[in-house]
């Protein structure tokens, strides 16, 4: 894909593995660095999908795709987000997460080094579905892909803890059941491929990483944001380090 002006970072992953409260976290340590999140994207509250009496909001059909692959293209030829994008993800809580604030400190001290460097701005892209198949046209403008890995009970755990969601016309609460029913089996559903023998809670399949160039977080970071960010600086780092290379 040829250069662009911006460098287009995507965290993606089960919903509650942390993407938005990881790109809140990077968003404060990198000079020049936006989110954009695929909850945006959401089709009006009449346009999500019912399944079995239930509205799907975790399905590739609930996005607005050729909208946030619009977005992507704008970005790209502008190192901006859209003028006329109003997030409401922004409005929702990610609860309570514990991170080391000192490993906070001390990235944001080294990544001042990029402030004057000839780098784009970081565009962080926050979504539970980039890297599905049914996503190539999103995937495919990602420069960096990062995925976080959660296990089923705590996803459950996390989801069910949360109080609800903002939407374009109102305000979202799971209904009972609504991580065993939909949840989870759209995860299993779009992203089983990554995964040896097609089991999301097992291991990696690495030649599909590698082929698609996805970053996988290591295991340790599924229950340790602090890992997790550290994990994550470093591929930026690497990334603007691969930039600055080529310029």
């Amino acid at each position: 894909m040829s250069e662009n002006n911006a460098l287009i970072l995507g965290i993606s992953g089960v919903s509650s593995s942390g993407k938005t409260t990881l790109a809140r976290i990077l968003r404060d340590i990198f000079p020049k660095t936006f989110i954009l999140h695929e909850d945006d994207f959401y089709k009006t509250d009449n346009e999500i999908p019912v399944k079995n009496g239930v509205a799907d909001w975790d399905c590739l059909e609930a996005i607005d795709l050729p909208a946030l692959s619009h977005a992507l293209t704008y970005i790209r030829q502008n190192g901006m987000s859209p003028p006329d994008l109003v997030s409401k993800e922004d409005k929702n809580s990610v609860g309570e997460v514990s991170v080391d604030h000192t490993v906070i400190e001390d990235l944001k001290w080294k990544a001042t080094r990029w402030m004057y460097q000839d780098v784009p701005p970081i565009a962080i892209i926050d979504g539970f579905l980039l890297y599905s198949e049914g996503m190539k046209i999103v995937r495919d403008q990602i420069d960096v892909k990062l995925f976080l890995r959660t296990n089923y009970q705590t996803t459950k755990a996390r989801r069910e803890a949360r109080s609800g969601y903002v939407t374009l016309e109102g305000f979202w609460e799971d209904p009972p059941g609504y991580v065993d029913n939909v949840v989870w089996p759209n995860y299993v559903k779009d992203h089983s491929f990554l995964f040896k023998d097609g089991n999301v809670e097992g291991e990696l399949n690495q030649s599909v990483l590698n082929g698609l160039a996805i970053q996988a977080a290591p295991l340790e970071a599924q229950k340790d944001m602090t890992v997790c960010l550290q994990w994550a600086y470093d591929a930026i780092d690497a990334a603007l380090e691969k930039r600055i290379a080529r310029n």
